[in-house]
């Protein structure tokens, strides 16, 4: 659909690393940005009878060809610009096809050109890839240029590359950090790119004179990826492909496939977000898809399974966090839940290791890019550099420690809170696979998950639930209500691998438990924040599971009232997190809305968010932590939770399929 405008405009996303955007109204007034901010300078100018003119990253120096518009679709961005002369078109396309792992992982982005004569005239356009890709420093650098020959069902294509002279692969670890190893790569079947060692980037210029259309590739090869306990892995799709240059001949052999599968799933996206919440919703799927996508990394473990490990891009740089992966997970279990296993899979592996000595689930499995041991809510003496990894030094090993060391504070853990999300994820995966098959080597410590919040979850004590900026809150209601949930899901596993009993023990535990929050909760006309607390309130994001499962634990009184509630404090920019800030989170309100019972109450909480990222002064990727009533962003921005503003549609496919 076509944008008016937004905080910040998707142009090539593939992983933490490799993630570039336009915080401009027209592409032409500045440089595109990594999502952290820093610079990724990329320049592109179009040149008619000889007199070029900017369309990307330079006005200053080259008056720009004027911008009439831009359209943002799930997997594409396309800008439209035209003088007395021409119409240009430029598209980027970053084909992230969920069910196609090989394309989710491939690091090739389709840039597309094409012109439109409105007078007899030449035209060429010319795109320039700078240093800032593979390097934030003055570094010496690398580069070549050449031709790879069709063959083996490989197309023809000429290329150029460029890297540090000096490559330190995984060298450190951090969070709002460049990668500053691996090669970028420019690659077209139209023109010749080229190494421009001068200028420290690469370039290439394209004729537009004869069929008025001309494409390349912007990749990158990363070398290593991930340090997933101890093993240096290699991004998924060096699998399929013997090296880079492999993978950018397939890009553009099966390039035309590739788009029409992409064009089928935007079109496809847009007609189900419009009849959920008009264009409103369409907008906000359409600027999170690749977003939330791009914030991952995927590779296999040892054995061949398929690992998607999210970074916590703009908080503390953490690894596959549980509390970032539950927000995300309703557009994975829309699309392929194998990725939803590939997030569970290293916090089970975590989770098993002698250094885990509590009886809940993990917060983390390290820091981006190191996945070996949790680094959120380390004591003062195992604290490395510092939380935020001064220096972007790497954590140590802490899946290789042995137990008793006390690594872990247990005031900074997230007791309650993870293991909610690791039950509930679990048994969405089942509930979508229609299977136990997945679970069923984890029942051991699920259900010792499942006995904690049994023990500690009908009323939790003080501690961080995934609002952790909000700080530690005692006899949270809607932490509560996680818990129940989780002990539902527990049960619907039980259910799922034949265990009857104990999956009806585990149910009426939930049904008793529930019946209860809502006498202690109940405040009139909504339900309190905390126990106990008159006049509170709070969104009660993790009831949608409720009605995700069907399991009808909670009254549809309970429902009537908090969606009323919400909609009544709703403001120009969307409803608060709860009643002690006028900041809230994107990814909760778009949960909420999923449990509205009509379209017009699900389109009251879903327009205010749309208005937040189209009006806001804070040009950053799509901060899901924002203030409602400034429409200022918060904190957090590029993050993976932005999966969540998929759960309207998500629980209309069930709903669909009941």
């Amino acid at each position: 659909m076509v944008v008016k405008k937004a905080a910040c405009i998707p142009l090539v996303l593939h992983d933490p690393y490799f993630s570039i955007w336009s915080g401009e109204d027209h592409l032409y007034d500045g440089d595109p940005v990594h999502w952290s901010g820093a610079r990724q300078k990329l320049r592109g100018y179009v040149t008619v009878d000889g007199a070029a003119y900017s369309f990307l990253g330079d006005r200053e120096f080259h008056a720009p060809v004027e911008q009439k518009e831009v359209e943002v679709t799930a997997t594409a961005t396309v800008y439209r610009f035209e003088n007395e002369k021409i119409r240009l078109t430029v598209r980027f396309t970053t084909p992230l096809l969920l069910e196609d792992l090989k394309l989710v992982s491939r690091p090739c982005t389709y840039v597309d050109f094409a012109v439109e004569k409105k007078a007899d005239c030449s035209v060429n356009v010319s795109f320039f890839v700078s240093s800032d890709l593979v390097s934030q420093k003055d570094s010496p650098l690398v580069g070549c240029d050449g031709n790879c020959t069709e063959k083996e069902g490989k197309a023809g294509f000429s290329y150029a590359s460029m890297g540090r002279a000096f490559q330190r692969p995984l060298g450190g670890s951090g969070d709002r950090v460049t990668i500053d190893w691996g090669y970028v790569y420019l690659a077209s079947t139209d023109g010749k790119p080229a190494y421009d060692a001068a200028n420290r980037q690469l370039g290439v210029t394209l004729p537009l004179d004869g069929r008025g259309r001309a494409a390349l590739i912007l990749a990158y090869d990363d070398l290593l990826s991930i340090n997933y306990f101890g093993q240096w892995r290699k991004a998924y799709w060096t699998k399929e492909y013997a090296n880079i240059l492999d993978a950018v001949g397939a890009a553009f052999q099966d390039k035309e496939e590739v788009c029409r599968r992409a064009e089928i799933l935007d079109g496809e996206i847009e007609e189900k977000a419009g009849k959920i919440g008009g264009d409103a919703y369409v907008y906000l799927c359409n600027m999170s898809y690749r977003h939330s996508i791009a914030a991952h990394k995927l590779i296999e473990d040892e054995e061949g399974n398929v690992i998607f490990l999210s970074k916590e891009n703009d908080s503390n740089g953490c690894i596959g966090t549980v509390d970032v992966s539950y927000p995300s997970v309703p557009l994975y279990l829309l699309r392929n839940t194998e990725l939803v296993k590939g997030m569970l899979r290293p916090v089970f592996r975590f989770a098993a290791s002698n250094v885990w000595e509590f009886d809940f689930a993990p917060h983390d499995v390290g820091r981006y890019p190191y996945a070996w041991g949790q680094v959120y809510g380390l004591n003062g003496a195992h604290g490395g550099t510092g939380f935020n990894g001064e220096g972007g030094a790497v954590f140590p090993p802490y899946y290789q420690y042995p137990a008793g060391g006390g690594i872990y504070d247990f005031m900074y853990q997230m007791p309650v809170e993870e293991c909610g999300n690791m039950l509930l994820m679990t048994a969405a995966v089942c509930m979508t696979d229609d299977s136990g098959e997945f679970a069923a080597p984890y029942m051991d410590v699920l259900k010792q998950w499942t006995e904690y919040l049994l023990k500690y979850g009908a009323d939790p004590g003080n501690q961080l639930c995934t609002d952790d900026f909000a700080g530690h809150l005692s006899h949270n209601v809607n932490l509560s209500a996680k818990a129940i949930m989780g002990i539902e899901a527990y049960a619907r596993l039980a259910a799922w691998l034949g265990r009857k009993e104990e999956a009806d023990k585990y149910h009426k535990k939930a049904q008793e438990m529930a019946a209860d929050w809502e006498k202690r909760a109940f405040l009139g006309d909504h339900y309190a924040l905390a126990f106990g607390e008159p006049g509170s309130w709070s969104l009660k994001y993790n009831l949608v599971w409720d009605k995700f499962f069907g399991s009808g634990l909670f009254s549809e009184e309970v429902y009537q009232r908090e969606l009323a509630w919400y909609v009544g404090k709703t403001g120009a920019f969307g409803t608060p997190l709860d009643n002690r800030r006028s900041y809230t989170k994107s990814d909760w309100i778009l949960w909420c809305a999923a449990m509205a019972d009509s379209r017009e109450q699900a389109a009251s909480l879903i327009t205010p968010v749309a208005q937040y990222l189209e009006n806001t002064s804070t040009r950053v990727p799509f901060s899901d932590w924002y203030d409602t009533e400034t429409g200022k962003f918060c904190g957090f921005m590029g993050r993976s939770v932005q999966g969540g503003i998929f759960m309207p549609m998500l629980m209309a496919e069930k709903r669909q399929h009941r």
